[in-house]
């Protein structure tokens, strides 16, 4: 069985800003890459909130942080992780598709995932029009329709976000009330640009070529029409992509995983970087910042225990 000083999971911000910082502390990390080198990020169209640079596409960004971690000695698997074990202390086991492996050190940085409406048109319109990110994407709706689905904090902060843009945003809920904090309610219910859609669900993304109408029904009186939208942002929520660790890490109630402020984990030489473990921010910046902590940590973890 190989083993490694440290593998890195995930290839996303966090992963690739990780292995960049842990191969230039010669540390050589193989970095098993998951189902999508970049993450979240590389289903983003345009980027243009990353330090650096004015604009660039999702894919480029990732190709770049990917292609300068390589240049310092970064390995990548392109597979995926099927197995841990943790349980038992360093060299700790992982298995991916490929081999089986051990690692003096895991940094774990498998991000999260949006959780999607599951009707047609979404997939297919992701990148042109359809967003799980406001932050990231609301800059390319000025003067535009902009619908959000959602009744949470998530939702309403993203409606006031894409407010500084959209000429209307029209926030599609399925309950009658929303689920949001009594602040955020009276700010958007202030907002003269955001307007409510109670007691709808959507059920077709529609357009040619990119967003143009959503088909939506009513969930108490079943009546169906049509809502004019350049773009749909979906904040139905979020989940960790954890299950992997679950009995082996602490986590929190959402299943995030636990870390302290050297991003380890509750198993000493394993580290948590990104989306994994953040509910917070959930920005590609910080999640490359999260990255560059957890290898930072990682290097002087082993190097204490002599495994550097």
């Amino acid at each position: 069985m190989e083993e490694e000083s440290l593998i890195i999971i995930g290839a996303g911000p966090a992963g690739l800003t990780a292995a960049l910082y842990a191969a230039r502390a010669n540390l050589s990390p193989l970095v098993i890459t998951g189902n999508e080198l970049g993450g979240q990020i590389a289903i983003t169209s345009e980027v243009e909130n990353y330090p650096g640079f004015d604009s660039i596409l999702g894919p480029e960004l990732a190709d770049k942080m990917k292609a300068q971690a390589e240049k310092f000695g970064a390995r990548f698997e392109y597979s995926s992780v099927t197995e841990v074990d943790f349980a038992h202390g360093s060299p700790f086991v992982v298995r991916t598709y490929i081999a089986e492996r051990r690692a003096k050190a895991v940094i774990v940085a498998t991000g999260a995932s949006a959780k999607r409406l599951g009707i047609p048109g979404e997939e297919e319109f992701i990148g042109r029009g359809v967003s799980y990110c406001a932050t990231c994407d609301g800059f390319f709706f000025k003067g535009k329709e902009a619908l959000v689905v959602g009744g949470g904090d998530s939702a309403l902060q993203e409606s006031l976000f894409l407010t500084k843009y959209a000429e209307r945003v029209r926030v599609v809920h399925r309950r009658e009330s929303l689920r949001a904090g009594e602040f955020l309610k009276a700010c958007v219910n202030e907002n003269p640009k955001i307007e409510f859609v109670w007691e709808t669900v959507i059920e077709e993304i529609r357009g040619d070529g990119a967003v143009q109408e959503v088909r939506v029904k009513n969930v108490r009186t079943g009546k169906a029409e049509s809502l004019r939208a350049d773009g749909v942002f979906v904040f139905i929520g979020h989940f960790p992509n954890t299950q992997l660790f679950a009995g082996q890490l602490a986590m929190d109630e959402n299943s995030f995983i636990v870390t302290d402020r050297l991003m380890q984990t509750s198993v000493e030489g394993v580290f948590a970087a990104g989306e994994a473990q953040d509910p917070i921010y959930r920005q590609a910046v910080s999640s490359a910042g999260q990255g560059c902590q957890a290898a930072i940590s990682a290097e002087r973890w082993l190097a204490t225990k002599g495994g550097a």
